[in-house]
């Protein structure tokens, strides 16, 4: 399968988004805006709408009425957030890797809603990613991730449960060797990258990775 591109609402700066064809864009809310200022034609757009201007909104009502199937609107009240309730669409048309657009700054309760919406992917067997201009976030569980020795910037881990054991880090400035993380000591902040083939490793536990590119 191809990429889950998902183009939520939150704070975004605009980046070129290459869709290939396997690939497939939901827009989330007032995320379909992002989609017309990157000229991005969306396969569906869902949620509540609650983001969405008039005139944008009058707009997908517009796409609705004439391709009913692409358009979900959601109740304002609702167990799911509306980022998340696209997710779950891209998982049962059985897409498993997630770019998630769109989906920090703003409000701090919707950023940490959405990096929780990354460990529910992972605990249904897919791996997303929260994607800015400046960084990038993924989690990961009892494995092991790469990064090319190209890469640039700041690596930092945090534990997403009381503890993450088995942590091993070669190839960057600061090495660890089958280390312990908590939820209550930030000790993982802030790693560089030096030019080398960097790996990552957790044997038992959930991290979030966050890499931060210079300016």
């Amino acid at each position: 399968m191809g990429t889950c591109i998902v183009i939520s609402a939150g704070d975004f700066t605009l980046c070129e988004i290459v869709k290939k064809e396997e690939d497939i864009c939901i827009a989330v809310d007032g995320g379909y805006l992002y989609c017309k200022m990157l000229g991005l034609e969306p396969d569906l757009v869902i949620g509540d709408m609650d983001s969405l201007e008039e005139e944008t909104r009058k707009e997908v009502e517009e796409l609705g009425a004439r391709y009913p199937e692409r358009v979900i609107v959601l109740p304002a009240e609702k167990n799911d957030t509306d980022t998340l309730a696209a997710l779950r669409l891209g998982l049962e048309k059985g897409y498993r890797e997630f770019h998630i657009y769109g989906a920090m700054g703003g409000r701090l309760e919707h950023t940490i809603a959405n990096i929780q919406c990354l460990s529910f992917l992972k605990n249904q067997g897919a791996r997303g990613y929260l994607m800015e201009a400046d960084s990038m976030l993924t989690v990961i569980r009892d494995e092991t991730v790469g990064f090319r020795p190209s890469m640039e910037g700041f690596l930092s881990l945090f534990a997403l449960g009381e503890r993450a054991e088995g942590i091993t880090i070669t190839g960057m400035k600061y090495l660890l060797d089958r280390a312990v993380l908590t939820n209550d000591f930030p000790i993982g902040i802030s790693n560089e990258f030096i030019g080398q083939g960097a790996q990552v490793t957790v044997e038992r536990g959930m991290l979030l990775v966050i890499v931060s590119w210079p300016e």
